[in-house]
C-alpha cells in the first residue's frame, strides 16, 4: 500500500514534501493554527518544519501520511490533514487536521477528511479510526460528530506542565 495524491471537487491533497517547507513553518507558527494543538510550540525555525516533514516522508511502507491541503481555484496551500500512529495488526490509527483561520467553517476540511477516510477504508483497510480532540475545540467536535465518529473516552493531556481535557471520537469504516 502506497500513499498518493488526492482531490476532491474544490482540492488538491498533495503529499507533503520537502517543497512545502516555507509553507509548513508559516503555518505551523500562525497561533490560530496551533490554538487546540497541545503537543508543540507555535514554529520558531525552518528546522522545525523540516522535522516535521521527515516523520511524514520517511520511505514506504510506513505508518503515518499527511497531505497538504491546495484549493483548486487559486492554488492556495490552506491546511493539512492525515494519519498517525496506525496499527495495521488491529487496523486502528488516528486522524489529524489543521487549517488557516481564514478557511474555517467552509466545508474545506469536511471535503478533504471524507477524501481521507474513504481511502483509509478502500486502500489501507482501515476498521476504526481515532480523533482526539480538546474539549474546548467546538467547531472539531462539530467536524467529527457531522462525519459520523462517535465519543468513546476521555483523558488529560499533558503539555508544559498544564493538564488539557481531551475527548476521543472513534469512527469504524468497516
Amino acid at each position: 500500500m502506497k500513499f498518493m495524491n488526492l482531490s476532491t471537487d474544490r482540492l488538491q491533497l498533495k503529499l507533503i514534501s520537502h517543497e512545502d517547507v516555507d509553507f509548513i513553518f508559516d503555518h505551523f507558527r500562525d497561533e490560530s493554527v496551533n490554538a487546540y494543538l497541545y503537543d508543540a510550540e507555535p514554529f520558531k525555525s525552518i528546522e522545525e518544519a523540516n522535522e516535521i516533514i521527515d516523520f511524514y516522508v520517511k520511505g514506504e511502507p510506513r505508518l503515518q501520511s499527511r497531505w497538504i491541503m491546495i484549493t483548486k481555484e487559486g492554488g492556495e496551500k490552506i491546511g493539512t490533514c492525515g494519519f498517525h500512529n496506525w496499527n495495521k495488526s488491529s487496523g486502528l490509527m488516528e486522524i489529524g487536521y489543521d487549517m488557516k483561520k481564514t478557511y474555517w467553517d467552509q466545508g474545506f476540511m469536511t471535503e478533504a477528511l471524507e477524501a481521507i477516510l474513504s481511502f483509509a477504508k478502500v486502500k489501507m483497510h482501515i476498521k476504526t479510526v481515532n480523533a482526539h480532540i480538546f474539549v474546548g475545540n467546538a467547531s472539531s467536535i462539530r467536524l467529527v460528530e457531522k462525519l459520523g465518529f462517535q465519543r468513546k473516552g476521555s483523558y488529560n493531556e499533558v503539555y508544559l506542565g498544564e493538564e488539557y481535557p481531551h475527548w476521543v471520537y472513534s469512527k469504524t469504516l468497516v
